[in-house]
């Protein structure tokens, strides 16, 4: 995990607009008309209908998408009670994770009370205006009664999550690592250090899971929480225990579970050692866990060990829980979150656990395939399936516990509206860049000499998504980089060129040679061709000292994409390679290809880009939906590409029957599911939304992505690669630096990847 300084963090907070989250209008506002309907004289009419019906102000306003983050600062996060105003930034921040993880919007409220009494006057005041409120770092015992009669008075989902989020998630990987380990919750021995908020729920929802009282001992600063202690308050009075323990290394000793909510290193590998056989330790405090992975891990070997920190296996991490039970409760104007919704919330993140998990999730874990077990008892903060999963679970908790004012029927078109819903995020290039910098490649940028870049090298850099390497002339790049203010400290420069690479390039030039021996190259030609920074730098990939190839910004893609033919070459069971678009918008996620190698594919090439394609867009996590594209819809033409496009898709029918595709159609049958179902209900595609568009020339194809891009309809990633044998990826002419910073965290994935694979082949 990068080292995140005083100076990243102000500066991530300050520059551009302070802060970091803006309200932004979801209606026309550019004529008098619009402003009419906006204000007045329009507004009267929803507000008149809503003072006749309460119940439509879900229909009229934002109610029923709006949650107020509201704290009184009293316990920010590891800094204590800093007041509410010097709070501001972690409730904005927690609206920010509501809005990119589950598309809720959030005004943050900070109360300067500490008075419980007024403050929940205060809260109640407002709440007209929410569909719900998320409480945050109140200390306890006071939020205990603030929760507790906010529930009780308000008609909307109240939640303290400091509460409720660390128990939903780590109950989910507590119900998962006693499967593992073969225990039954109602006879393990628990022990839970730390008394506050967290611990007292998470105590709680352990005991709602089968977990028995009497088997649960709970720490505080003072040590074993008993009956024969007399300073105890009625939160602690109520995990007052019998046992004789009265130290936290007596309390262990013989336990199963060890749940830490307290402070860093109290927990030593002699107490782990004295915990009973297959212990489970979830050391959440946090920056600084109550005892280490690497001490915890090095104390014995049956231990399935948990932290809240996301550079270990199995994090309990919040965000995998809050923004998905509120949008579920939300999404059924659900009364309260009660204690249904959240038992559903353990059980679907526990069940994800079990799933295989989607390729672009394992990608982000250092090649390891990740499959249920002691090291992944829990899903991954960035799976994208933890919204429908965990949202839906929820929502059907509400309905069935009797909390929903709103019913939901079907559930598959429910998780579809989810899935359009976030589509206009970027979550995707997120989880890109996240997923590099768990697994950071050597990437080679041929045109190192272009500012953009160089840009976008550093900025690649800085992010710890590669290991940049840049090729050209190290003078003229540093003076580039002086001219422009670019930092290139701990980025490498090859001057390919100098003659301390001389080695380098014969090396090259014989590998080359040799593999290419029957197809008309000799070393002599390939060395000469070796002060050519592409055919440099692709070699340094092909020989495993590089991972991944960028260029395209100066060099044409026909001459740079032949060379990658000849040096890295396709892979095994394809003539052909390709290149797939990814665009992001408000109806969702879209894959285009082949946007950049083949002008006029034949029905041969047009069988392996739709075959690669459909790999691609598994890889990311969804699930390929594909219409091969034309000007005519089912045989409408006899020549020319649509007959092209049909005999392809009808090669894949008989010979790939798995694969979802079908064809040759206009884009506009393609994309509105309604008008082709009508109108061509033969389709392989009935009742489907297509996500994927293959097109049958690059003009068609390009030009539809550069139009997208241009329209700011949705921001778009690529182009990548598919089909090579190693990541070799081609930006153009006109990529901007976030166009090639993007690029490169697709080739670090795609890097990750091949390794992987790789690494199974050897075995």
């Amino acid at each position: 995990m990068a080292k995140i300084t005083k100076e990243a963090a102000l500066l991530y907070h300050s520059q551009g607009k302070p802060g970091k989250i803006e309200v932004i209008p979801t209606k026309p506002y550019s004529t008098q008309l619009d402003l009419a309907l906006a204000y007045s004289p329009g507004v009267a009419e929803p507000c008149l209908e809503i003072e006749k019906n309460p119940e439509t102000a879900y229909e009229y306003t934002a109610k029923g998408n709006l949650v107020a983050v509201i704290s009184n600062g009293t316990a920010v996060l590891g800094l204590g009670d800093i007041g509410a105003l010097a709070g501001k930034p972690v409730m904005e921040g927690k609206g920010l994770l509501f809005k990119i993880f589950a598309g809720i919007d959030v005004f943050d409220i900070e109360v300067n009370e500490k008075d419980p009494e007024k403050f929940i006057a205060a809260v109640k005041a407002i709440a007209p205006t929410f569909g719900g409120i998320n409480l945050e770092d109140i200390k306890a015992p006071e939020c205990f009664e603030i929760e507790n009669r906010l529930k009780a008075e308000l008609d909307i989902p109240v939640m303290h999550d400091d509460q409720h989020g660390t128990a939903i998630i780590s109950g989910a990987g507590l119900v998962n690592a006693l499967e593992i380990v073969g225990k039954k919750i109602e006879d393990v021995k628990i022990v839970v250090n730390g008394a506050g908020a967290s611990a007292s729920s998470c105590t709680k929802l352990y005991m709602m899971l089968g977990a028995k009282k009497e088997n649960i001992i709970m720490c505080d600063s003072k040590g074993v929480i008993s009956v024969r202690r007399t300073d105890l308050n009625e939160s602690k009075k109520f995990f007052a225990t019998e046992n004789e323990a009265n130290t936290l290394a007596e309390a262990v000793k013989g336990a199963d579970v060890f749940l830490g909510l307290s402070v860093a290193n109290v927990l030593t590998q002699d107490m782990v050692r004295s915990m009973n056989d297959n212990p489970i330790v979830f050391a959440l405090a946090n920056p600084d866990p109550e005892i280490s992975y690497a001490n915890a891990k090095e104390s014995r070997p049956d231990l399935i060990f948990a932290t809240g920190r996301s550079d270990y296996p199995n994090q309990v991490n919040n965000v995998l829980g809050f923004p998905y039970i509120f949008r579920g409760a939300l999404d059924v104007r659900a009364k309260t979150i009660n204690e249904e919704m959240k038992l559903a919330a353990v059980k679907a993140i526990a069940g994800l656990a079990k799933e295989p998990v989607p390729d672009v999730v394992n990608a982000a874990y250092k090649i390891k395939r990740l499959t249920f077990g002691r090291d992944y008892i829990i899903p991954k903060p960035l799976d994208p399936r933890l919204l429908t999963a965990v949202s839906k679970a929820v929502a059907k908790a509400a309905i069935d516990s009797g909390v929903a004012r709103k019913n939901i029927t079907d559930w598959d078109d429910y998780e579809k509206r989810l899935r359009e819903m976030m589509g206009y995020d970027n979550k995707l290039i997120r989880q890109f860049i996240d997923m590099a910098k768990g697994n950071p490649k050597r990437v080679v940028f041929s045109e190192a000499s272009h500012v953009n870049t160089l840009k976008a090298a550093v900025m690649a850099l800085n992010e710890g998504i590669c290991y940049p390497i840049l090729l050209g002339n190290e003078e003229r790049i540093n003076k580039l980089a002086k001219e422009n203010d670019i930092n290139l400290e701990g980025v490498e420069i090859i001057n390919l060129r100098h003659e301390r690479e001389e080695e380098r390039r014969i090396r090259y030039a014989k590998y080359l040679a040799e593999k290419r021996a029957r197809s008309g190259i000799n070393f002599k030609e390939v060395r000469d061709k070796m002060f050519n920074r592409n055919y440099f730098g692709m070699m340094m990939v092909e020989t495993g000292e590089a991972d991944a190839f960028i260029s395209g910004v100066y060099s044409s893609y026909k001459e740079t994409a032949g060379l990658a033919k000849q040096i890295i070459g396709i892979r095994e069971g394809y003539k052909h390679f390709g290149a797939m678009n990814i665009f992001t918008s408000k109806k969702g996620t879209f894959f285009l290809s082949d946007t950049q190698i083949n002008r006029h594919p034949s029905t041969e090439a047009l069988i392996d880009i739709a075959r690669l394609t459909n790999h691609a867009v598994k890889f990311f996590a969804h699930d390929p939906v594909m219409a091969m594209i034309s000007y005519s819809n089912f045989g409408a033409h006899d020549n020319g590409s649509p007959a092209s496009v049909r005999d392809a898709v009808h090669y894949l029918h008989e010979n790939y029957p798995d694969i979802v595709v079908d064809g040759e159609m206009q884009v506009n049958f393609a994309l509105d599911k309604k008008l082709r179902d009508e109108m061509y209900p033969f389709t392989k595609l009935k009742g489907k939304d297509v996500n994927t568009l293959i097109f049958p020339n690059l003009s068609s194809a390009n030009a539809t992505c550069k139009m997208l891009s241009e329209m700011g309809a949705g921001e778009v990633i690529g182009p990548i690669q598919m089909g090579l044998n190693k990541p070799i990826h081609f930006a153009d002419a006109e990529s901007s630096v976030r166009d090639l910073f993007n690029l490169t965290a697709a080739a670090v994935l795609d890097a990750i990847v091949q390794e992987q694979i790789d690494a199974e082949n050897k075995k």
